[in-house]
């Protein structure tokens, strides 16, 4: 079955083939889903952020930039009236998906009634934020789905310049008692000391507010543009390895921190609905997951 791969020029919707397909067991794996570019840049300061290597040739670096509204609903009609095979459309790959809702015309109240014509489709927010009354006031909303990025509470306290962690959780708890299905990716897990301690607190936090839809882990890495567009270069040191994706954390390292992880979600939640977030076959393999069978946060 061909899957669309772009919506009339592609400024609009596209879809992200950037990792290439892996070739041996060290080629990270990352499923080519469909993006729906509403906008670009971020109003967070996260010091690894990858758009300010993707943005740096930008007199403004990244900087948000919101599109024409008028032509993102010309690509998302025609879309959902001609494509055939249920996609999920990735509102948050290169822009934080509510950093629009404190506007005249917030994006979630934009979009989110476009999906809700149909049932076949549906849209991804992937977001710091904790500015979630719109999304409370939107009826109904069926097929969106909301995905909070969090971390252990020291990495973001010296890292990401977004709001909270608790203030995110809370955020998190609030959607889902409202009936939105949350997703929650746990990335970029970083090796600080007491990491372990750091990231099992992170999963009881979550599981004391809300029972996510599917959780997604991830560890540091970082593109060389991406280094190259930090002024904060205070992580860089915890990148020990290479890959097809940029500079990772040791294997050996990584799969600790993800195995711990794994192992709390089971043993005190009975939880199992995990995956990786660009990782290697390698990993996936060792870990005992199946690659062939993703379920993480960017797919339906």
């Amino acid at each position: 079955m061909k899957l669309v791969d772009h919506v009339n020029d592609g400024s609009i919707i596209t879809r992200f083939d950037k990792t290439p397909q892996p070739k041996n067991s060290f080629d990270v794996l990352c499923p080519h889903f469909l993006e729906l570019k509403w906008a670009y840049g971020c109003p967070f300061d996260c010091s690894w952020c990858y758009l300010k290597g993707t943005f740096r040739f930008r007199p403004n670096g990244k900087e948000p930039v919101i599109k024409d509204y008028g032509k993102i609903e010309l690509n998302t009609r025609a879309f959902l009236e001609e494509v055939k095979t249920p996609e999920l459309l990735n509102t948050g790959e290169i822009a934080d998906s509510l950093m629009n809702e404190n506007s005249d015309k917030p994006f979630s109240k934009f979009i989110i009634p476009l999906f809700e014509n149909q049932e076949l489709h549906k849209v991804l927010f992937l977001t710091k934020s904790s500015n979630v009354k719109n999304l409370l006031e939107i009826e109904p909303h069926n097929q969106a789905i909301i995905s909070f990025s969090l971390n252990a509470v020291p990495v973001a306290r010296k890292w990401e310049k977004a709001p909270p962690i608790l203030k995110r959780i809370e955020a998190a708890r609030k959607v889902s008692q409202a009936g939105y299905e949350v997703r929650v990716r746990i990335d970029p897990m970083v090796p600080i000391d007491r990491w372990k301690s750091s990231y099992l607190q992170l999963v009881d936090l979550i599981f004391e507010n809300l029972v996510p839809e599917r959780i997604t882990l991830g560890s540091l890495r970082g593109l060389q543009s991406t280094i190259n567009g930090c002024s904060d270069r205070s992580w860089v040191k915890y990148l020990k390895e290479s890959s097809n994706w940029g500079k990772k954390i040791d294997f050996q390292t990584r799969f600790a921190m993800y195995s711990d992880v794994i192992e709390r979600l089971k043993s005190e939640y009975s939880y199992e609905k995990v995956a990786l977030c660009k990782e290697t076959i390698k990993m996936w393999n060792s870990l005992k997951m199946n690659y062939r069978q993703i379920k993480c946060n960017c797919v339906f």
